[in-house]
Parts: C-alpha cells; sequence; structure tokens
C-alpha cells in the first residue's frame, strides 16, 4: 500500500543543522552542509560575492593585525596593517602602505590599540606603548605600562599588563600614567589561574579574560568573579553587534551580553570537536582571528572536516549570522590571518583580511577570490515521513535563479553514508526551474540533494523545491 504524500515544498531553509538527529520529523529538508553561501533573501541561499586585493604588500610576511584611527574631525581616519616587526598606515584606506614615524615592534607582538580624546594609544605587548595625534607619527608613551589590548572605558584607558595586572590612564588623558600629583592612574591584580589574556567591553563594563578562561567583571570600582572558564580562546576572536560579544573556545562559539556566556554552536558542534578529531585543530585557537561585520560574525578557523558528510573545508570560516541565529561557511581561496571592518569615505561599512604574505583583500562585489574560484556547495537530507517506510519518489521540481549555472543531484539511499551516494544529475538550471521523474522504482528512506557550483564569473540563487512521492506502507 502506499499513502501519497506529495507534492510537499520546502524552502532553501535554515543554516547548518548537524547537531540533531536527522531522521526526526522536525529535521525533513534540512541542511547538512553550506559552503560560499549566504542567506538572502530570507528563506532562499546565494552563492557569496569575493573579494579582490586591496592596496599592496608590504613585505610578503603574514598580516598579524588589522586596526582602524579615526579623528574627531569625521573624515581623517587611518588603516594599519601589522606585518612582521613594523606596522604600516594608509590613509583614509586609499593611500599606500607607509611606515609611520616610530613604527617598529616585535615580530613576536600583536598590536591592539584604543582611542581617547583624539588619541590613538598603540602596543604590542612587549616594546614600548605609544600614541599619536596625527596618525602617522608615534611618540613613546612616558610611564604606561608595555601591553598588548588596550580599551577605552570611563573616559580611562585601560592597558592590560604581561601578567595578571591590569592598568589605567588618568582620567581624561590616555597618555598620562603617572599615579603622583594631580594624576589618578593606577593598576590592580585580577585573581585567578594563568594570566591576564584579552580586555573588552560589554554592557558598560570591563571584561578581564585569564588565559585559564576565567572571566571578571569591573565597574570602576569592584571586580566580580563571573564564576565561569569559558571564556575566549583568543584575544583575536573576541568582537561585538549591538553591545553583544562573540568570541571561540574550544566548546564553540559563545554569545555574551553581560552576565553569563551562551554556546550558540550546538548546530556546528561537528566543526569544533567529533569523533573522528577532524574538528578545529587545538593548534588554532589560540590565534583564531574573527571580526563582526554586518551583522555576521566571522572566524577563520583553518581546516575543518564535518564527520557526517565527510566534506573537508581548507580555509574554513565559521559564519554566524546573528541576525537569523543561523550558521554557515565559507571556505576562501586565502586564509584570514586579521579582519577589520571599517566604515570608507562613503559611509559604506567595508570588509578586508590580511593574510599569509602581508597582501590584503575587500569584499567588493567581486565574482571571484581575487581571481580564483568561488567553490560553492549545498546539501540537503529529505525524509517525508521518517526513517520507517520506504518511499516511491515521484517528481523533484527546484527552483532557481534564471540564468543559474549551478548543477544539482539527487541520491536515494536507506543511510546516511555520504561517501556511498550514487548521485543522479538533474539537467541544466538556466531556466531557474528544473524538473526531474524518478526513474521507475526509485525508492528509498532518504532523498539527499547537492547544489553546487565553481566559477569566477556566475552568481546564483536557489529558493526551494517541491517533492512528489508516496510513502509504501505495509497493512
Amino acid at each position: 500500500m502506499a499513502d501519497y504524500i506529495g507534492p510537499k515544498e520546502y524552502n532553501a531553509g535554515a543554516g547548518i543543522n548537524t547537531y540533531v538527529n536527522p531522521i526526526q520529523q522536525d529535521m525533513d529538508g534540512a541542511l547538512l552542509h553550506a559552503v560560499n553561501v549566504e542567506s538572502f533573501p530570507f528563506g532562499a541561499k546565494r552563492k557569496r560575492t569575493g573579494y579582490s586585493a586591496f592596496l599592496g604588500t608590504v613585505n610578503s610576511v603574514q598580516t598579524k593585525s588589522l586596526l582602524s584611527y579615526y579623528q574627531n574631525d569625521g573624515t581623517s581616519f587611518w588603516l594599519y596593517q601589522q606585518s612582521g616587526h613594523k606596522f604600516w598606515y594608509s590613509y583614509q584606506g586609499t593611500g599606500d602602505w607607509t611606515i609611520p614615524t616610530n613604527g617598529t615592534v616585535n615580530s613576536q607582538g600583536r598590536i591592539s590599540g584604543a582611542v581617547l580624546d583624539n588619541t590613538f594609544i598603540l602596543g604590542d605587548g612587549v616594546v614600548a606603548t605609544r600614541h599619536t595625534t596625527s596618525g602617522t607619527a608615534f611618540t613613546d608613551t612616558p610611564l604606561a605600562p608595555v601591553a598588548s589590548q588596550f580599551v577605552q572605558y570611563q573616559n580611562r584607558i585601560y592597558a592590560m599588563g604581561t601578567a595578571s595586572d591590569l592598568f589605567y590612564s588618568t582620567t581624561n588623558d590616555g597618555t598620562n600614567w603617572s599615579t603622583s600629583g594631580t594624576a589618578d592612574s593606577s593598576s590592580f591584580k585580577v585573581p585567578g589561574d594563568g594570566k591576564l589574556q584579552n580586555i573588552f567591553k560589554v554592557a558598560d563594563r570591563l571584561i578581564a579574560v585569564k588565559n585559564s578562561g576565567q572571566m571578571y567583571k569591573w565597574d570602576g570600582y569592584n571586580l566580580i568573579d563571573m564564576a565561569t572558564v569559558y571564556g575566549p580562546s583568543s584575544p583575536l576572536c573576541v568582537d561585538k553587534a549591538e553591545d553583544y560579544a562573540f568570541y571561540i573556545n574550544r566548546y564553540g562559539n559563545y554569545g555574551f551580553g553581560g552576565a553569563k556566556p551562551q554556546l550558540l554552536s550546538n548546530s556546528i558542534q561537528r566543526q569544533f570537536y567529533n569523533a573522528q578529531g577532524s574538528g578545529i585543530a587545538g593548534t588554532e585557537f589560540p590565534l583564531i582571528p574573527a571580526r563582526v561585520h554586518n551583522y555576521d560574525y566571522l572566524a577563520s578557523v583553518g581546516t575543518v572536516t564535518d564527520d557526517f558528510t565527510q566534506r573537508t573545508m581548507s580555509n574554513c570560516i565559521v559564519k554566524y549570522d546573528y541576525q537569523k541565529n543561523e550558521y554557515l561557511n565559507w571556505d576562501m581561496a586565502h586564509k584570514p590571518t586579521a579582519w577589520l571592518s571599517y566604515k570608507d569615505l562613503s559611509g559604506n561599512q567595508t570588509l578586508i583580511f590580511g593574510s599569509s604574505t602581508s597582501q590584503c583583500y575587500k569584499f567588493d562585489g567581486s565574482t571571484s577570490d581575487a581571481g580564483s574560484p568561488i567553490n560553492a556547495e549545498l546539501l540537503y537530507i529529505f525524509t517525508m515521513g521518517g526513517m520507517t517506510w520506504q518511499k516511491k519518489w515521484n517528481w523533484f521540481r527546484g527552483f532557481f535563479s534564471p540564468g543559474c549555472q549551478a548543477r544539482a543531484q539527487i541520491a536515494c539511499s536507506d543511510t546516511f553514508s555520504y561517501p556511498s551516494l550514487k548521485w543522479q544529475d538533474l539537467g541544466d538550471l538556466t531556466d531557474g526551474v528544473i524538473e526531474f521523474r524518478f526513474p521507475e522504482g526509485s525508492r528509498s528512506r532518504f532523498l539527499f540533494l547537492r547544489i553546487y557550483e565553481s566559477s569566477t564569473t556566475a552568481k546564483w540563487t536557489y529558493y526551494g523545491c517541491s517533492i512528489d512521492a508516496q510513502v509504501m506502507v505495509q497493512r
């Protein structure tokens, strides 16, 4: 006996979910793997745009840091890139990279900075802290601690020392670190295991993190132990959207609004750690760079293989969409070693990243990754009634953007073994609609759909599909 259940319509769905049992009813049509796509419009998936080379190389050594400094006039700003033992500036992101006065740092450190009263304070945690008001000439800051992390909080500059000391400058003066006379600079020790790893602001509190994962809140008077060890694993992976912080550690991607850290990434847990040990490598966590850009949190995590689909991403980017609360992945031609999202002269929020060669790249709507193909892929599973009964598959209809150059395949299977799937091509998708009549006898418990494309020219959007099937029920 066969119970007719089609046609059933599916949109392109939400983000990746390999955490929930795929045979559950609410997993019908679930997205198991998504590379180099974004969710736009809502309910669809389109191939992401690419990037082009931004300015030139400086010394062919890895970019370690990218920063920006805006002056109070509202138009003057500089971008900074650290590579090796030097850092460079570019005026307004259009001028050539140029070494500023006193632009030598230690090649083992990473520069960070903060702005107070039109003065930019910068340091790498190894050599002397310095400051600038011109953007092009830096001066060593007398009495300032050697520090690698700086935050402007309550009209002071806070500086993270090399051990467990947290320093703060005189009120309204980030260059005054004196502790005598009218100056009120001071310091205090942050207790707990390990040394300070990074500092940042959330909910009008200064958050201090130890490399043991312990987190503390400072309100200017009291230091509160947050009783957690799930802090960020790297000072490079912390960024915010709407005063809500995101970061990564070995257990996943967390969100933090000032109370307790919240694990967000259950749906892609297999990418952080899995039974095969093919998740994010342990050596990556102390160095993972990340940035929020237009409500997307992007973290460069290296080579990852999901143990469900067995698909490997060499330069994997964990992409969390804060607005939609969903995860996707990017796999870019160049591995980002530092990120920066800044507002350009036209007021456009612009995303750039550095690479292993000191060449920076800018996302600019290109259809390639600086000339390399963008390899996009989607993988879905359909159960249409669960795993108990086999289905007789009748019709598949897919809906894409007209002119689509992507290809689509389907596979009927009674198992979840991705390597054993036998794919059938669905034909040309140029018209935007594909209709496929399954061969007689096409029966299985599960139906897999794969959409893929690799080019330097094409854009495409997948909107959804309709599946006509019958459940083969024995009575």
